[in-house]
């Protein structure tokens, strides 16, 4: 399975926050997706765009309880949202998470593979390669790809 190492500056991301049981997550995650794409127009102007004025991309930002972007327990949250221009405001009911910059190992999935992938990258890829999770992985989705237009962010080294 083919696995990149990418060095990423820090980011914002607008989304919809929400936390609750990680055993549960396919309850309450999907929930702050669907509330993110419904009011996507009030946040449309503040969302990062490409040279062609498409949208850099969604991500699924997870953090542990406290927000330090520990990965989950027991319990985490997620945000469901758009990779935003830095320094601005989130809207009223909308939160805003600034994401440390990482590097990572990133894994392309779809949602039928996500739970293989993932449990690839933390039993095999990692340990084999002396890498260790520093962090919360994160979703993140390519705007305009539908089957294979998920990636997995795990953080290995803090910048």
């Amino acid at each position: 399975m083919p696995v990149q190492i990418e060095y990423r500056d820090s980011f914002s991301v607008i989304g919809k926050l929400g936390e609750g049981l990680a055993a549960e997550g396919g309850k309450w995650i999907p929930v702050l997706w669907e509330k993110a794409n419904h009011n996507f127009d009030e946040i449309r102007d503040l969302a990062k765009k490409d040279n062609e004025g498409n949208l850099v991309g969604l991500w699924g930002a997870m953090s542990d309880i406290s927000e330090s972007f520990e990965r989950w327990t027991d319990q985490g949250k997620y945000l469901a949202g758009c990779e935003v221009v830095d320094n601005c405001n989130a809207p009223a009911g909308w939160a805003r998470w600034v994401i440390p910059a990482y590097k990572y190992a990133i894994i392309q999935c779809n949602l039928d593979t996500y739970y293989e992938k993932f449990r690839y990258m933390i039993t095999e890829y990692l340990p084999s390669n002396n890498y260790s999770i520093v962090g919360a992985v994160h979703e993140f989705y390519k705007p305009g790809e539908t089957d294979e237009g998920l990636w997995l962010y795990f953080p290995i080294e803090r910048a």
